[in-house]
C-alpha cells in the first residue's frame, strides 16, 4: 500500500469545485455519496445548507482533487447556497425524472447558476432515478431538447443502481481538465473516455475501498 499513500502525499495539480443543484429530494446527495464513497442510503435525510465531499483522481498523469458541493434544494436555503457558486468550475443540474415540477424548475436553477458562477462553467443536466422507469414523468426527448437549447451536457442516472453516475462525474471532470489544458477532444471522445476510464489510462484512487467488490465496476481501479 506504500504507493497508494505516496500518491496522496503528492502535491495536487488541480482542485476542481463542482456544485450539485436542483430541488430538494431529487437525489443530489445520493449521487454524491455513490460517486465519492460508492454508498447509497435509503434513509438519507435532506441536506441542510451545504455539504461537500472530495475525491482524488489521476487524469492524464495529473493529480486532481474533485471538491463536490451538495447544495440544499429548499427555498429557505437558496440565499445561503448562492455564495457557494463562487469558484465553481463545474455544475450538475439535477432533477427527478419522476417529478415534472423538478424538471420545470431547471430553468430557474440554471438562471441562478449563471448569475453567480463563472461564465465558462461546465454544466451537465442530470435526470436522476432512471431506475423508476414506470413512473417517468419527464420524457428523455424533452430533457435533451432543453440541454441542447442551453448548451448543456445531459445524462440520465440512477444512484440506486449506479447507472451512469461514474460516467456523469467523469465526463464533467475530464471536460474541465481539457478546457484548462486547452486540449481538443470531440464530445464522443470525451464520453468514451468517461465510460472506459481504464482503457484511457485514467486511475481513480479512493482510499478505504480496497474491499469494495464494486470498486472496478465503472472503470475504477486501485493502485497498491
Amino acid at each position: 500500500m506504500s504507493n497508494l499513500y505516496g500518491a496522496f502525499n503528492q502535491k495536487m495539480d488541480y482542485v476542481f469545485k463542482i456544485v450539485l443543484i436542483g430541488d430538494s429530494a431529487v437525489g443530489k446527495s445520493q449521487l454524491l455519496a455513490r460517486f465519492a464513497r460508492n454508498e447509497f442510503n435509503l434513509e438519507s435525510k435532506a441536506t441542510i445548507g451545504v455539504e461537500f465531499q472530495t475525491k482524488t483522481l489521476v487524469i492524464d498523469n495529473k493529480m486532481v482533487k474533485a471538491q463536490i458541493w451538495d447544495t440544499a434544494g429548499q427555498e429557505r436555503y437558496r440565499a445561503v447556497t448562492s455564495a457557494y457558486y463562487r469558484g465553481a468550475v463545474g455544475a450538475m443540474l439535477v432533477y427527478d425524472m419522476t417529478k415534472l415540477q423538478s424538471f420545470d424548475h431547471m430553468a430557474s436553477w440554471l438562471e441562478e447558476l449563471r448569475g453567480h458562477a463563472d461564465k465558462n462553467i461546465v454544466v451537465m443536466l442530470i435526470g436522476n432515478k432512471c431506475d423508476l422507469g414506470t413512473l417517468r414523468a419527464v420524457p428523455t426527448e424533452d430533457a435533451q431538447e432543453f440541454a441542447e437549447k442551453e448548451n448543456l451536457y445531459f445524462m440520465e442516472t440512477s444512484a440506486l443502481e449506479e447507472t451512469n453516475v461514474e460516467s456523469a462525474f467523469m465526463t464533467i471532470l475530464i471536460e474541465i481538465y481539457q478546457i484548462i489544458n486547452k486540449k481538443s477532444l470531440t464530445a464522443s471522445d470525451r464520453l468514451d473516455y468517461a465510460k472506459s476510464a481504464s482503457l484511457k489510462g485514467t486511475r481513480i484512487i479512493v482510499p478505504g475501498q480496497d474491499s469494495d467488490p464494486n470498486a472496478r465496476k465503472a472503470g475504477c481501479c486501485m493502485t497498491s
